[in-house]
C-alpha cells in the first residue's frame, strides 16, 4: 500500500519535504524517551502520542518500522552537575536503579492507558556503557574530544573547523561564546561550551562505572548516539523528540555522531511542540502542573472533573504536533463533547437499518472522504484536519435522506476503524458513554440499592468517595 506521497516537516531544513525512506519499505525511527526520575509529565505524553500516531501511520502504509525509544536512567545532569536519578534516589532513600525502575514503570503504564503502542526496542542508557566508551575512544583518536582530570569533553572549536555546530537550533559558536555563563566545575574544559562525554565521579556519587579515564559516568547526549547507531545504523530515517531537545541535546547529538561516523545521524528530524496549562508554562515549582493520573481520577484542584484517557488523547490530536497546545478545563470539556458526538453517530450507523439497494451518491462521498483523510496525514501528519474530515463524513451520513445500503455502512465503519482506531489510536465501543460515566452509573445503582436496603454505611461511603473525586450527590429524601 506504500503508494501514498507523504510530506514531512524536516527541522533540519525548516521545510516540508517529500518523504523517501533510505531503504525501500523500511523505516528506522529513533525518539528520545524520558529521564526516569519522576512521574511522566503530561507534556511528554503529548509528544509520545504524536510519535505513536506517526508510527501507526507508517505501519498502516505497509512500512517495516523499527521504532527505537530510549530510557535515560543515567547521565542527565542538573546545572550543578548532580545526576537527576542519583538526586532523587537520595531524597527517596532508594537505590538509583529502584528510582529508575519505579518511574520507568509509571511511564510505560501511563502510555498504555493512552493506548500507545510499544516501540520495537526500548534500550536503557545504563545498559550501553560499553558502546558509549567505544565512541569516546574514537572521538579522542580523531582529536574531537580530550581528557581532563578524568573527565572527557567534546571539543566544539575543533569540530567547528570542518563542520557547523547548531544546525538544528541555529545557534553557532559565536552565539554560545557571547551567551556563556560562568558555571561551577568548568575549569577542566578548553572552552566553556564544550559538553561532557564522560564525567569523573565523586566518591559519594551513586552511579558510576570503570573507564580508561576514571571511575565515572557518561554524559547525557552520548547515550542517544550510542543506542541509535547500534540499533539503526550510522544514518537512519527519522530522529524525533520534543521541541525543547533541539538545543543542546540534538545539536550535540549531531556533532558527536558526525564526528564519530562522518555522517549526519538522521535524514529527517521531527520535533513536537510543548503543552501549556491555562496559557502558562507547566511548572512544578509554580504549581501550574498536573500529572496524567490526576486527570484520569479527577483528584486535582485545576480541573472540574475526571477525564477519560481517550478524551485527552483526542484533545491532543485536535492540534497539530508542531503547534503549542494549551490544555484547560473548558478545552477538555469541549473535546469530550465532540468525541462523544462522534461516537454517538458511529453507534447509530452500526445499528441503522440498511437497505438492499446501494446508495451510489453516498458511496462516492465516503470514497472522497477517505482520499481526503489520507491527504491530511500525508501533509505532515495533520491530525486536526483528519478529525475535521471524520466529522464531515458523519455529517453527510447523518444528513442523507436516502436509505443506507449495507455496502455504504460497511465502507463507512471500515473508514472509521482505520483512521480513528488504528491510526489515531482512539478506542471506542458501542456505548455512547465514556468509561468514567459507565462506572459512575454502576456505583450510583449500587448506592440506590444500598439505601433501599437501609445499608446507610455503604451508601454514605459511596457518596463520600464520589465527593472526593468531585462528584456531589444531592439526596432528595
Amino acid at each position: 500500500m506504500i503508494s501514498q506521497e507523504l510530506h514531512i516537516y524536516n527541522s533540519l531544513t525548516n521545510s516540508k519535504e517529500k518523504f523517501k525512506s533510505i531503504e525501500d519499505n523500511s523505516i528506522g525511527m529513533y525518539v528520545c524517551g524520558p529521564t526516569v526520575y519522576s512521574d511522566v509529565h503530561l507534556g511528554n505524553c503529548r509528544t509520545f502520542i504524536s510519535f505513536d500516531v506517526i508510527y501507526r501511520y507508517f505501519t498502516h502504509l505497509g512500512y517495516n518500522v523499527r521504532y527505537v525509544r530510549n530510557i535515560t536512567d543515567v547521565g542527565h545532569l542538573e546545572e550543578n552537575g548532580e545526576d537527576r536519578i542519583s538526586k532523587k534516589a537520595k531524597l527517596e532513600k532508594l537505590e538509583p536503579m529502584e528510582v529508575a525502575q519505579k518511574y520507568t514503570n509509571d511511564f510505560r503504564n501511563t502510555l498504555k492507558t493512552f493506548n500507545a503502542l510499544d516501540p520495537s526496542i526500548e534500550p536503557i542508557a545504563s545498559g550501553h556503557i560499553h558502546e558509549q566508551i567505544a565512541i569516546i575512544k574514537d572521538l579522542i583518536i580523531k582529536d574531537l574530544a580530550y581528557e581532563s582530570n578524568g573527565s572527557v569533553y567534546f571539543d566544539l572549536v575543533q569540530y567547528d573547523k570542518n563542520n557547523n555546530y547548531g544546525v538544528l537550533s541555529g545557534r553557532d559558536l559565536e552565539n554560545l561564546k557571547s551567551n556563556s555563563r560562568a558555571l561551577d566545575n568548568q575549569e577542566d574544559k578548553k572552552n566553556e561550551f564544550d559538553f561532557a562525554l564522560w564525567k569523573k565521579a565523586e566518591e559519594k556519587h551513586l552511579m558510576k562505572w570503570e573507564s580508561p579515564w576514571s571511575i565515572g559516568f557518561p554524559g547525557w547526549h552520548l547515550e542517544c548516539t550510542a543506542m541509535s547507531t547500534k540499533y539503526l545504523g550510522d544514518h537512519f530515517d527519522i530522529h524525533g523528540g520534543g521541541m525543547d531537545l533541539k538545543f543542546p541535546h540534538h545539536d550535540c547529538e549531531i556533532a558527536q555522531s558526525n564526528g564519530h561516523t562522518g555522517k549526519d545521524p538522521a535524514k529527517y528530524w521531527i520535533h513536537a511542540n510543548m503543552l501549556t496549562l491555562n496559557n502558562k508554562k507547566m511548572s512544578k515549582s509554580t504549581g501550574n502542573n498536573i500529572l496524567p493520573n490526576e486527570l484520569f481520577t479527577g483528584k486535582n484542584d485545576i480541573f472540574s472533573k475526571a477525564f477519560d484517557s481517550n478524551v485527552i488523547r483526542f484533545f491532543f490530536l485536535q492540534a497539530h504536533y508542531r503547534n503549542v497546545l494549551d490544555i484547560s478545563d473548558s478545552a477538555l470539556i469541549a473535546s469530550e463533547k465532540g468525541y462523544q458526538k462522534l461516537l454517538e453517530i458511529i453507534k447509530r450507523v452500526r445499528n441503522i437499518e440498511v437497505s438492499n439497494d446501494n446508495n451510489d451518491e453516498l458511496y462516492d462521498k465516503i470514497k472522497k472522504c477517505e482520499h481526503k483523510c489520507f491527504s491530511c496525514l500525508n501533509d505532515d501528519f495533520n491530525t486536526p484536519m483528519l478529525i475535521a474530515e471524520l466529522f464531515n463524513s458523519t455529517k453527510f451520513i447523518n444528513d442523507t435522506d436516502k436509505k443506507i445500503g449495507n455496502r455504504e455502512r460497511d465502507y463507512f465503519l471500515n473508514l472509521i476503524d482505520i483512521f480513528l482506531n488504528k491510526i489515531l489510536g482512539l478506542s471506542y465501543s458501542d456505548s455512547n458513554k465514556s468509561n468514567n460515566d459507565s462506572i459512575l452509573e454502576v456505583l450510583m445503582e449500587i448506592r440506590t440499592e444500598a439505601r433501599l436496603n437501609k445499608n446507610y454505611d455503604l451508601s454514605d461511603k459511596i457518596r463520600d468517595k464520589l465527593a472526593n473525586i468531585g462528584v456531589n450527590l444531592n439526596d432528595k429524601d
